[in-house]
């Protein structure tokens, strides 16, 4: 039985020994289902984080949790929009993980109107979003590559 006792819970910059875990977490089918994420292969992966971790401006923590990498959380730009998004491997999953790193991120990075988009049947991330103070903006419906259609609400934090 997973214990529900919260987890010291802090954030840091990447390292690079930290791709490996990120990858795996990335690579869980259930994770990759609540998230309505297509893994990445390993090159693919490393490229991709490769690339993040050189930007100078680049704001991604990993989260730890009594001082394991549990995940990754961080911000991005997408037209005028600033958005925030985390990953938590499923070992850590239900522990309060993800509310606590998302509260101390919006500590550290204060832009606002920030915005965050979650697939309509991940419940558990709609609710660490409310926790955090995000209120629902909207819905989109997208087709994804085997043609089923994704509903992604959309949660604003202003």
């Amino acid at each position: 039985m997973k214990s529900i006792i919260p987890s010291k819970v802090s954030l840091r910059e990447v390292r690079p020994d930290d791709l490996p875990i990120l990858f795996e977490h990335q690579m869980d089918p259930e994770g990759a289902r609540m998230a309505a994420f297509k893994s990445r292969e390993r090159d693919a992966f490393m490229a991709h984080w490769t690339k993040i971790m050189a930007n100078p401006a680049c704001a991604i923590r990993v989260i730890l949790a009594d001082g394991f990498v549990a995940g990754h959380i961080g911000p991005w730009t997408d037209g005028a929009e600033r958005l925030v998004g985390y990953w938590i491997g499923r070992e850590c999953w239900g522990r309060g993980i993800a509310s606590a790193a998302l509260t101390q991120f919006l500590d550290y990075e204060t832009t606002r109107p920030f915005t965050a988009r979650v697939a309509k049947h991940n419940l558990a991330s709609i609710r660490v979003l409310q926790k955090a103070g995000f209120t629902p903006a909207g819905k989109e419906t997208c087709d994804l590559p085997d043609g089923d259609k994704l509903v992604e609400l959309v949660f604003k934090l202003r």
